[in-house]
């Protein structure tokens, strides 16, 4: 792989994956019309690092959430500094039971997961999954906004946007778009629909990772593209944190619409190129 696809890639998956575009819908389309290739061609163990430069960029913005989450929790489980003190609800902790709460329906997906990756692969239905995400956000901006925050969230909240995110494992739906979309339908405001679907990717970026490591190393790792995969890896990251805080900065406006007409853009280019080719 040469470095320049590698930047390119790296670039692509940091901004789709957290702007409500999808990042599995893009690099599919660079897959199956441009012939720029992550997970085929032994270039698996890419995508990998790809995700986890992702991974790292929520862990950059969000670094003082991610703190709080697990010193409040192990100061409730008795294992942390916090041991000894009065027991109460606090926001970290909270935040952290809701967030395990949304990621328990990923479980769902397991029995189809090898049929919905065959998916990646169709990109007319790419397409179409694309078209549908415009609709979403479409829709999404005309809600009436919420006002709960973590306080006011409630279990069922949390599953539904839970349940929302397994939806979006379809190759083409925004995972960010749907989950944050979702977080908007349950009531809770922007600026927090928005944190709870980044924060939320955390677990199942980080379990689908391990997961494809395995397969990645099976299939085998040439050594000699590890430099650029390191600066795709990089470039994933330093992209992700801008749209990171690109999206955090949209959502005090309220206004997706923009990525509306975007996703049917791209959407409709998908299906009428693959059509003609």
């Amino acid at each position: 792989m040469s470095v320049g696809n590698a930047i390119l890639l790296g670039l692509v998956q940091g901004l789709a994956e957290f702007l409500p575009i999808s990042s599995s819908g893009h690099l599919s389309i660079l897959n199956n019309l441009f012939s720029l290739t992550t997970a085929e061609e032994g270039h698996m163990f890419f995508d990998v690092l790809l995700h986890l430069g992702t991974l790292l960029s929520i862990c950059v913005v969000y670094w003082q959430d991610i703190v709080a989450m697990v010193h409040e929790t192990l100061g409730l489980l008795n294992l942390g500094p916090m041991a000894g003190q009065r027991r109460q609800r606090n926001p970290g902790a909270r935040l952290f039971f809701m967030i395990v709460l949304a990621t328990l329906p990923l479980v769902l997906i397991m029995p189809i997961k090898d049929l919905l990756e065959g998916l990646y692969y169709n990109s007319i239905f790419i397409g179409i999954a694309l078209v549908l995400t415009g609709c979403m956000l479409y829709v999404s901006d005309r809600m009436i906004p919420g006002k709960k925050s973590v306080g006011g969230m409630t279990i069922w909240d949390a599953l539904i946007i839970g349940l929302c995110q397994c939806v979006a494992v379809i190759p083409g739906l925004s995972r960010s778009g749907t989950t944050i979309t979702a977080g908007i339908a349950t009531g809770l405001n922007r600026e927090f629909a928005v944190k709870f679907s980044f924060l939320l990717s955390i677990p199942a970026v980080l379990g689908a990772s391990i997961l494809s490591l395995v397969d990645a190393f099976r299939d085998g790792v040439d050594l000699s593209n590890i430099p650029a995969y390191l600066i795709g890896m990089a470039v994933a990251m330093v992209s992700g944190i801008a749209a990171i805080e690109l999206l955090k900065y949209i959502s005090q406006k309220g206004k997706f619409g923009g990525f509306a007409y975007y996703c049917w853009v791209v959407g409709a280019l998908s299906i009428i190129l693959t059509m003609i080719f």
